[in-house]
Order: structure tokens, then sequence, then C-alpha cells
């Protein structure tokens, strides 16, 4: 059941990664990631009452509380996330922040051993990682000209700069140390009211960005242009309660991990058809590789 849970949370969250693209990308709008996490911290906070009140989830304040590390490193790393999409293409984002299961299954594997696991299946966690990785590797290599030709087709253009790596790099870092934590948490806790638990604290900060954004900044909230962003906040919920069930599986969590991070993957192909971000044969060969290691797992398992 983790292969499966897996997969949806990576189609889902590449949704969420190409909505949330077109919702943050207006260069004008400086305010347009603190409207991402108002968006997300809705439909989480409606997907929380409907858990609660529909499907009887337990839920308390000591719930809360104990994963509230966890909750406070997943919304600032997707804080952080929102906000590089002003200034890189997706296809080069993607690819950066999401290598953050590589570093999961690396610490997986160091701090809780692998000898559980075949040499098929750490083959399958390697190739993974090396894609998912190699994918920042080649964008953040690529060649001038190519960048060139494909911000054109895009009709957009990016100048390179230090705080356009550094935010993704950032989310890379704090979504693996919350991923990490967050098997050992779902330990001591239910999967369901851990979820409901995220979803609510995503809802206060969405309140507090409403404080800030609406009643401080006296910014409006354009009806058009925040559609594109509350569909990326019901595909992030969405791949958010997949997610959540498929790291619970602490036998799997080094393979669990990397598939799911390698939504860049499906990323990448969003932005090649829906944006027009060009991509070279190694960007292929990179995405060629995650999705041969995704199949091995899956029938690994079986």
């Amino acid at each position: 059941m983790w292969f499966w849970l897996s997969l949806i949370a990576l189609l889902c969250w590449s949704g969420s990664d190409l909505f949330s693209k077109i919702g943050c990308r207006d260069e004008d709008d400086r305010l347009s990631h603190l409207k991402m996490v108002m968006a997300v911290g809705v439909v989480m906070g409606l997907h929380a009452a409907f858990e609660i009140f529909v499907g009887g989830t337990e839920i308390s304040f000591s719930i809360i509380l104990t994963y509230l590390p966890v909750s406070l490193l997943y919304i600032g790393s997707m804080t952080l996330g929102y906000l590089g999409l002003r200034y890189i293409e997706l296809s080069v984002s993607s690819p950066i922040c999401n290598s953050s299961g590589a570093l999961v299954a690396v610490m997986t594997l160091v701090f809780l051993g692998g000898e559980d696991y075949s040499p098929l299946a750490i083959f399958a966690v390697l190739l993974v990682c090396v894609g998912a990785i190699g994918l920042g590797v080649v964008d953040a290599t690529e060649d001038p000209e190519l960048r060139a030709a494909r911000q054109a087709e895009g009709n957009r253009k990016y100048a390179k700069s230090f705080l356009a790596l550094a935010l993704p790099v950032a989310y890379c870092l704090l979504d693996a140390a919350g991923t990490f934590a967050d098997n050992r948490v779902l330990e001591t806790l239910d999967e369901g009211s851990a979820n409901v638990a995220y979803e609510l604290t995503f809802l206060f900060a969405a309140v507090v960005c409403f404080v800030y954004v609406v009643l401080i900044r006296r910014d409006r909230l354009i009806p058009k242009k925040e559609a594109p962003k509350y569909l990326g906040a019901v595909c992030e919920t969405a791949g958010q309660f997949a997610y959540i069930y498929a790291i619970a599986d602490t036998e799997h969590l080094a393979m669990s991990a990397p598939i799911i991070s390698s939504y860049c993957a499906a990323s990448v192909l969003w932005s090649r058809l829906f944006l027009k971000e060009k991509l070279s044969w190694k960007h292929y060969a990179m995405i060629a590789l995650v999705v041969i290691g995704i199949a091995i797992m899956g029938v690994f398992d079986v």
C-alpha cells in the first residue's frame, strides 16, 4: 500500500507545483507567497474539519503541540518554496527542492541502518536519488544559451541570483528535516490525528497571513489571480493526505521518501507542457533514472 500512496502523493504534489507556480510567478505581487499560504491553509482547514466532524479523527491541543515542530518545518519550507517560485523556473526549483527525499534516504540508512534492505532495493533508492539530485545539477549547470532559449519560449525571464538558488536549497534542508522527524513522531501519534494537527497549524498560519496581507498591508485578493493558488492548495492537501500514510510505514521509509520527492520529475514535465519551459536531453535522462527506480521499487515490494 505504501507504494500506491507514494505515487498518489507524487502526482498530487506535482500538480500543486504547477498551480503554485502559476499563482506565485507575478513579479509585481510581492505578497504572492503569503497568499499561497492562505490558500493552502483554508483548504487544509476545511479538510481538517471534515476529518474531525465526519471522519471522527481524534484531535487535541496535546496532539497539535506534539506535532508542532514537524508542522513548523513543513510550513516554513513551503513558504520559502512559494517565495522562490517568483525568482526561478519551476523546472529548476522543483528538482532542487525535492532532493530532500534523497537526504531523507541517506539519513535513514546512516542512522537506522540498511540491513533490512536487499541490494536491489538499495539500488532502486540510489537510482531515484541520483535522478532527483541530477535534475538539480543539470539545471544549475545548464548552458546559458539553452537557458535563454527556454525562457524565451516560456515568455518569462529570470536573472541568476544567489537568492533564486538559496530559497530552494533552504526548502530542501527544512523539508528533509521535517520528513525525518515526521517518521519518528508518527511512531507515537495516529497518522490521521497527526495530519489534522498539521492542517490546523497551517490554518492558523493562513489566518496570520490574512491579517498581515489584507488587514495590515491592505492588499487586494483578486479572484482570477487567486484561483490557481486554490487549485494548487487542493492538490497539496490531497498529496499530504496520501503522504502522511505512506511515510508512516517505517519499514519502507528509505524507499517511499525518494519516490515522493521525485514528483519533481513530473513537475519538470508539466513545466514543459504547460509553462513552455524547454528541457534538454540531460533533463530527460535524469527523469528516466527516477522512473526506472520507481518501477523497481514497485515490483520489489510485490
